[in-house]
């Protein structure tokens, strides 16, 4: 059974998604154990809490240098003998240091189907803003690996959701959580729990 550290920062509705997936059984090998907030009144720690999840705090302000807070955050994933990390709403950068430690075990989810509308800056509503700006017709949700580039690591899994007239960034962005980014996340961590995810470079391969 893995042990999933999900890091959080605001709401937590990702991480709802996750829990309600355990709750039906839908992650078979692996277990919630631990939800980290870089936000000590984040509602995702009270989600946590609702559900006996263990639950800690770090904070980029408590550290002088971006060097400390990524070996305190490395140290602390560690210490909580994680095997998947995932980023469910976590709104502070992840550095080398954990990325390294963490090779191919970090799973974000991206409101857009990456490689459009990513890298650094689209977060939040501007992801939808730009997909409406620009007129696409389809729009969606990727979970990937996380590496150094922002946005930039291996795909998982990607969901497609239709754009219609009308839509604001705030409809457009429920429409993504509750169609895409909340059947994808725990999908995805459903098969790197029972090994199904093989990485080669930049591709994936799920197995059946």
């Amino acid at each position: 059974m893995k042990n999933i550290v999900v890091l959080v920062s605001g709401g937590g509705t990702n991480l709802q998604a996750l829990i309600d997936a355990q709750n039906r059984g839908e992650i078979k090998a692996g277990s919630i154990t631990c939800v980290i907030s870089s936000n000590p009144n984040a509602y995702a720690l009270t989600r946590a809490e609702n559900n006996g999840i263990e639950t800690a705090v770090i904070r980029r302000r408590d550290y002088a240098a971006f060097e400390d807070y990524d070996s305190a955050l490395t140290a602390l994933l560690q210490s909580k003998h994680a095997d998947l990390v995932v980023l469910a709403g976590f709104m502070t950068i992840l550095g080398s240091r954990v990325i390294r430690a963490f090779e191919n075990r970090i799973i974000n989810i991206h409101p857009a189907l990456i490689p459009s509308f990513c890298g650094e800056g689209y977060y939040g509503l501007r992801v939808h803003e730009e997909a409406l700006k620009r007129g696409v017709k389809v729009t969606g949700a990727t979970a990937h690996f996380v590496n150094e580039i922002c946005d930039g690591g291996p795909i998982i899994l990607q969901k497609a959701v239709e754009i219609h007239s009308g839509d604001t960034p705030e409809i457009l962005q429920k429409r993504v959580m509750e169609q895409a980014e909340w059947k994808i996340l725990p999908k995805a961590v459903a098969l790197f729990c029972e090994d199904k995810i093989k990485v080669n470079g930049q591709i994936t391969e799920i197995q059946d």
